[in-house]
């Protein structure tokens, strides 16, 4: 039939499903246990929400359905490509995913702490960094004692790696 001939009240919402956090193409999803953990109790939450669904009328069940449907595929894809990397298994002198490292500025002799974790696990306001942000990119393999050079809008600034720690 054609849409034409379809009431407007008939027609099926498409919901809108907010995308996860960028992978690029290609890129392996490597996930710490903890991050595993997260993903696993995220999907579990949304199970039990699909089960709790019952709205007064079928349509905005539907819709609902449809939108928790949709987050549960690309949760599903997500956990299926990942690969769980366990910190403790990382050289511990080296930088390297998982690792939770110290970072002095030259500048102000200020530190801070910045913990190298997967794309969904990365929350700067936590001090977690995704292993493809320039950051993570720069520190990888290097070693306590080593410099970095971070290029901002203003300045470059300098950074000496004080400590690695995995845990």
């Amino acid at each position: 039939m054609s849409r034409g001939f379809v009431r407007e009240e008939d027609q099926e919402e498409i919901p809108m499903v907010p995308q996860r956090a960028f992978l690029p193409e290609g890129v392996a999803n490597f996930v710490t246990p903890e991050g595993m953990d997260e993903l696993l109790a995220e999907k579990q939450t949304l199970m039990k929400e699909k089960e709790n669904t019952d709205f007064t009328s079928e349509n905005e069940t539907r819709i609902a359905l449809n939108f928790i449907n949709a987050r549960l595929k690309l949760l599903d894809e997500r956990i299926a490509g990942a690969r769980i990397i366990d910190p403790k298994d990382q050289p511990a002198l080296e930088i390297r995913f998982g690792a939770t490292v110290t970072l002095k500025s030259s500048e102000s002799d200020q530190t801070q702490r910045f913990k190298i974790v997967g794309v969904d696990e990365a929350d700067i306001s936590k001090g977690k960094i995704s292993f493809i942000s320039p950051l993570a990119r720069q520190l990888i393999n290097k070693k306590a004692g080593e410099t970095i050079h971070l290029k901002t809008d203003m300045k470059d600034v300098i950074y000496e790696i004080t400590d690695i720690a995995y845990s």
